[in-house]
């Protein structure tokens, strides 16, 4: 895909990303005992929306642009409550110059006596998370593949926790290195909570990853997907993207349920609603 996030931070794909995590984030706070969330492919944890890069596509406009400007009913309003409240604490007076990525929007969630694993590859991505969660005991950035942190950093401590596994999908063979590394996870810690986004693009892909999936053995799993137009011809696009959820809470699918009709709509080119939210 090419993928270098500054040019598609705050895209309907992080709308979904973003709050499929919250939704899971707020579930694990019902309990008091601590939780750690431990993010694979973190980036730099900020996004610039006034960058050269950011408005070379203009992205963000057709997603957290038109989140941010929408009246939702009440329900939608509450459950998306978290992730929006992170996102204004990155802005002022409501005026969008900043998206976060997922190590920010999980900082903000986080309680006191929860902790942040972030881990990023990238050497110069890596230091600029590192300088942007100086001095935060309840953050720890690791440069490192995130491929191997998925069998090097389970279990947490903690016990409780959600593991985001969200690849760049820059070479080939993504889905199978996600698939492998899940199932090394989920030996070591089957209680976690794991959500894997991915890229709805190469359709026969798409539908390979969600087979294997079903036949892996991970547990309980939802398959919760996104598309903002019909299939796209050659040259394919990114026509959505998926959350595919091992152990989700068991509010999830209600609460997704509830959010991706109106979220689908407004996400969408032509205002139809294409989600859909599969066990597997």
């Amino acid at each position: 895909m090419n993928y270098r996030h500054v040019f598609h931070a705050g895209n309907f794909a992080d709308i979904l990303k973003h709050i499929v995590m919250s939704r899971c984030i707020e579930h694990l706070k019902r309990k008091d005992k601590a939780f750690r969330i431990i993010d694979t492919h973190a980036g730099i944890g900020l996004y610039d929306l006034s960058s050269d890069q950011a408005q070379r596509t203009g992205e963000w406009r057709d997603g957290i642009g038109r989140i941010t400007k929408e009246e939702f009913s009440a329900d939608v309003a509450g459950l998306i409550a978290p992730f929006l409240n992170a996102v204004g604490a990155v802005n002022d007076n409501g005026v969008m110059t900043a998206y976060p990525g997922s190590p920010m929007v999980s900082r903000f969630l986080i309680r006191p006596q929860d902790r942040l694993s972030a881990i990023e590859l990238h050497p110069k991505d890596s230091q600029a998370l590192k300088a942007r969660f100086a001095g935060d005991w309840q953050v720890r950035i690791i440069e490192l593949d995130g491929w191997l942190a998925l069998g090097a950093h389970v279990p947490p401590k903690e016990k409780r926790g959600l593991v985001l596994v969200d690849p760049p999908f820059e070479q080939p063979g993504e889905f199978d290195r996600m698939i492998d590394g899940v199932a090394k996870a989920v030996k070591r810690w089957r209680g976690g909570t794991y959500a894997l986004w991915y890229p709805i693009k190469n359709r026969p892909a798409v539908e390979q990853f969600r087979r294997r999936l079903a036949e892996g053995g991970f547990g309980e799993g939802l398959d919760i997907s996104l598309l903002i137009r019909e299939p796209s011809a050659s040259p394919p696009r990114l026509d959505g993207c998926g959350m595919a959820v091992i152990n989700p809470p068991y509010t999830l699918a209600g609460d997704m349920a509830t959010i991706l009709p109106e979220i689908g709509r407004l996400l969408s080119e032509d205002g139809k609603a294409r989600c859909a939210i599969q066990p597997f």
